[in-house]
């Protein structure tokens, strides 16, 4: 067990990020026609993790997730990469994450990168309100995002057409 005692305990606590920076990609792309009603360019999304050494993406498929270490080095602009190729992307805030269970849904790529993130927001259920939350967020804490303007979902804002 990793907590302390303490915190194993009682239930209290956080536990630190694993990793130094995350990237949360949205994608309009589906082979799922029910997805169809999802807002365009948000029909699916899933995280990117640097670790100081390497990324490592977790894409939760409707079929399988996929956890891969690119070859690629750490210092690799990949929010460039996937911006070239139509992607939209947002620099997530690493927080400490609560010792405690996380709301219950639907498992969802949002629900994996919410859970991947520890963020706890039981009403963000697609990828467009994901996007707003982490686009809020960020200019809330005064931070600069990329990939467009923060808290809308419109299509083509910011977004390369």
């Amino acid at each position: 067990m990793n907590a302390r005692p303490s915190q194993a305990v009682s239930g209290v606590g956080a536990a630190p990020p694993l990793y130094r920076e995350a990237l949360v990609v949205f994608s309009g792309n589906s082979d799922i026609w029910w997805l169809g009603w999802l807002k365009e360019g948000f029909r699916h999304c899933f995280i990117a993790f640097n670790d100081g050494r390497h990324w490592i993406t977790l894409d939760p498929l409707s079929h399988r997730t996929e956890v891969a270490v690119q070859d690629v080095p750490a210092d690799f602009d990949l929010r460039a990469f996937y911006e070239a190729r139509g992607l939209r992307c947002v620099t997530a805030a690493l927080a400490p994450t609560p010792l405690r269970c996380a709301p219950p849904g639907p498992f969802t790529c949002v629900e994996a990168v919410k859970r991947a993130l520890g963020l706890r927001a039981p009403l963000v259920w697609t990828p467009c309100q994901l996007y707003r939350r982490l686009t809020q967020r960020a200019a809330d804490e005064g931070r600069r995002t990329r990939g467009g303007a923060a808290g809308r979902c419109e299509e083509g804002a910011g977004f390369p057409a």
